[in-house]
């Protein structure tokens, strides 16, 4: 486990969990002496005007920390061993204890270690092995592996709870996630979304990996572990495909990303989780990674590399045949359009009969851009030039002909971040073959 809390990241290791400054290179152990620990899980809360933080370990009882980091564990029999942990309407839901994978157990109102009925605490049962709870817009939403439920109400008096679906459940808990309005978690066919629509009561359920989904595919089966997180100021999903005996550094996983109203997606390499957190405070996106066998802790958007190693980018059009796959296209000029976040140097590489090898190559062209308006927080005070462009417009001559065009964007050494924007072929026609 790893979490942001107040000024602190707490870090769960084995059977023990630390505190440490961030930044800082020493922990200082805020709880330990636990048994047979599995993968830890947490929720922030505030039922009486102080911050905690709970955390569960599917093992043992679960941990409250105040905002001393003072630790007192919930003495009820019944929740000792939880997996997973989620405050609603001022009160503490638990689930995933293996004697009763089907049982949310909750507690009395603002007190997650009172469990008497009498004063709101209660039991809820469903049919199907629970994988994960989470709160959105004024419901919990109750994952299971083959369904998903839907508790609604604000106390014991008048919780229901109704079936969102009885054909598609969620496969690990660590994949779900609020993301751009909606809830997104990983189904058996890839990532799926829980959106409210208009109308008060309903739901929708959607899939919307298909376009990519033969890279989950190949990933679902082989993961042994999942893990996720959001990147709430770039309306961004990751999601990370954690398998035994695969190093770090080939270890894959997906981003998300919501333009407009699509979902666009780019593969992922070099970052095996353990686990992951985000935060904002005070205006400031915090993402944190646990490394799966170092040991580590990470900040995520932080830099250009990955921990000093050079970040290898790669972005590649599709095969675009311009309306009449049977005419020859003799390209002329390349415009291109991206937004940097400072100066960068990447290459533009132009491709052409889906890079058969008896294709047109020419080498790689520049793309790259010293005149950037300076951006506040991120750029060096005299190094942006006056009038620079927020989005700049490269008109890049090219070379070759072919069938169909694609283009490729590399870059190889340390650099900014950007977006590609869009891009616009110039040509003129050939011979028909």
């Amino acid at each position: 486990m790893v979490a942001t809390f107040g000024s602190k990241v707490l870090a769960a290791r084995g059977t023990s969990i630390f505190s440490a400054d961030p930044g800082g290179s020493s922990w200082t152990s805020i709880d330990s002496g636990r048994t047979s620990a599995g993968k830890y899980n947490f929720e922030r809360f505030n039922f009486d005007g102080t911050d905690k933080i709970i955390v569960v370990d599917g093992a043992n009882a679960p941990t409250v920390f105040n905002s001393s980091l003072a630790a007192t564990d919930v003495s009820e029999s019944d929740v000792a061993g939880a997996k997973f942990v989620a405050a609603f309407k001022n009160h503490m839901f638990y689930a995933g204890k293996s004697s009763i994978p089907q049982t949310v157990v909750f507690s009395n109102t603002a007190d997650e270690d009172a469990f008497n009925s009498g004063s709101g605490a209660g039991t809820i049962n469903v049919d199907d092995t629970i994988t994960g709870l989470k709160v959105f817009r004024e419901d919990l939403f109750i994952f299971c592996e083959t369904r998903i439920f839907k508790l609604s109400g604000t106390s014991s008096s008048d919780f229901s709870i109704v079936p969102v679906t009885r054909d598609i459940g969620c496969i690990n808990g660590d994949t779900i996630q609020e993301f751009a309005g909606d809830l997104i978690f990983l189904g058996p066919d890839g990532l799926r979304t829980i959106a409210g629509t208009a109308r008060i009561g309903d739901v929708e359920l959607g899939t919307i990996s298909s376009n990519v989904q033969s890279i989950f595919n190949d990933n679902i089966s082989s993961a042994s572990e999942f893990d996720s997180v959001v990147i709430p100021d770039k309306t961004q999903f990751r999601i990370f495909f954690t398998k035994s005996g695969t190093a770090e550094t080939v270890t894959k996983g997906v981003i998300c990303v919501l333009k407009g109203q699509r979902f666009e997606f780019s593969e992922i390499q070099g970052i095996k989780p353990a686990s992951t957190d985000h935060f904002v405070s005070a205006g400031d996106v915090i993402v944190l990674h646990g490394a799966y066998e170092t040991g580590y802790v990470y900040r995520q958007e932080s830099g250009n590399t990955f921990d000093g190693t050079v970040i290898f980018g790669r972005y590649r059009s599709p095969d675009l045949t311009l309306a009449d796959p049977g005419i020859r296209k003799h390209m002329q000029r390349v415009i291109i359009n991206y937004k940097p976040e400072a100066a960068i140097n990447s290459n533009l590489l132009v491709r052409y009969d889906y890079e058969a090898a008896d294709s047109s190559r020419p080498a790689a062209y520049p793309l790259d851009s010293e005149d950037v308006v300076a951006i506040y927080g991120t750029s060096v005070y005299g190094t942006p030039i006056y009038g620079g462009a927020s989005q700049p417009l490269v008109r890049q001559s090219v070379e070759g002909s072919g069938f169909a065009i694609a283009l490729r964007v590399e870059d190889s050494a340390e650099t900014a971040p950007y977006s590609l924007k869009g891009f616009q072929l110039e040509y003129q026609l050939g011979e028909r073959r």
